[in-house]
């Protein structure tokens, strides 16, 4: 069983998540808070497997008291936001200091709204149980530019789910400006993706932009997926672009990894890097799979470093990697690879 504790200083948004997780019969919702003082005490009284916790409440607020947890007691924490720039800024800033995931809370009709969410509620709450929970270390940035030249022909594309965000991070930190262009598909609510491409930008050398469709690849730029549609990369002549469709999800994501990398294996494979990191289910897996079958080199993040090993774990599992890596050691790998690249064509 797992025993929920949840915290929100609504009586009806309490009342709401407790039913609804109450419902499946492997939760328990052992408790509810109104405040984090409260929490602290419910806490140490109950041991709860998984926390729910609102961001705005009163006497401390959720990122404050998410802070606490992670430094004293690192445990499972699905953040309970607003489907708003305010609210993506500062989930995405919970997702940093180790949330697991996030769950939206809609503006209006809240009663009916989150009956809808149900099932991805009781999901989310069962894979924050079975994830890796550690406070997140700052990761050092590269600044030094690759040296040699760097072919308009190379690209990276990656993929990522529940802990992409900041996998994602981890990985562009440590990339020069001059890295080849980056194409991303990461599964995030569309209200979100504008914020994710922001703070990645704010945090990365690379300049970090959400995609418009239509843009020509160019290195040191890292392209995001919208979170409300998929994108793709075409070939125009000698030169790259991207492509956004608005069509149905695939793998219930949209974006789809998937999508992103058959596209790439379509038009790039052979001067592609192909890596898929941590999430939730196999979107992205035959996609990694197809890019390696057509000269892609491709990395699947290790399951000691994943926060939910199912995405490359389902990769693994089909072979569609070259290499498994901790999350650490893929940049490294990355420079290695382009500056063999560079050394073999000079």
């Amino acid at each position: 069983m797992i025993n929920v504790l949840v915290i929100d200083d609504s009586p009806l948004v309490r009342q709401l998540l407790s039913h609804l997780l109450n419902d499946a019969d492997d939760i328990k919702v052992i408790a509810t808070a109104e405040d984090p003082y409260e929490a602290r005490d419910l806490i140490k009284k109950f041991n709860p497997d998984v926390l729910t916790l609102d961001i705005e409440m009163p006497k401390m607020d959720g990122i404050a008291f998410l802070r606490n947890i992670m430094k004293l007691r690192p445990m499972p924490v699905i953040m309970v936001s607003t489907l708003t720039a305010k609210g993506a800024a500062v989930t995405l800033e919970a997702l940093s200091i180790g949330a697991v995931d996030f769950i939206s809370k809609p503006k209006s009709d809240l009663t009916n709204q989150l009956v809808h969410y149900k099932q991805e509620l009781i999901d989310k709450v069962r894979l924050a149980y079975r994830s890796k929970v550690r406070p997140r270390a700052t990761q050092p940035i590269v600044n030094k530019p690759l040296s040699g030249v760097m072919f308009s022909n190379r690209l990276i594309a990656i993929g990522a789910s529940t802990g992409g965000t900041e996998a994602i991070q981890s990985v562009l930190t440590r990339l020069p400006s001059n890295t080849p262009p980056v194409v991303i598909a990461q599964h995030i609510p569309a209200a979100f993706s504008a914020s994710f491409a922001k703070r990645l930008d704010s945090h990365c050398v690379m300049k970090v932009i959400e995609a418009q469709g239509g843009e020509l690849l160019k290195a040191g730029t890292a392209y995001l997926a919208p979170g409300n549609q998929h994108m793709i990369v075409v070939r125009k002549g000698s030169s790259l672009f991207t492509k956004l469709l608005d069509s149905e999800p695939v793998n219930r994501h949209k974006p789809s990894v998937d999508v992103l990398f058959d596209s790439v294996a379509q038009c790039a494979a052979k001067s592609t890097i192909g890596i898929i990191l941590t999430g939730m289910g196999k979107d992205g897996a035959k996609g990694l799979l197809n890019l390696k079958q057509n000269g892609s080199y491709t990395i699947a993040q290790d399951e000691a470093s994943s926060v939910v090993w199912g995405m490359p774990g389902a990769a693994v599992e089909i072979d569609a990697h070259h290499e498994q890596m901790h999350l650490d050691k893929i940049p490294q790998k990355l420079l290695f690879l382009l500056k063999a690249e560079n050394s073999k064509a000079s």
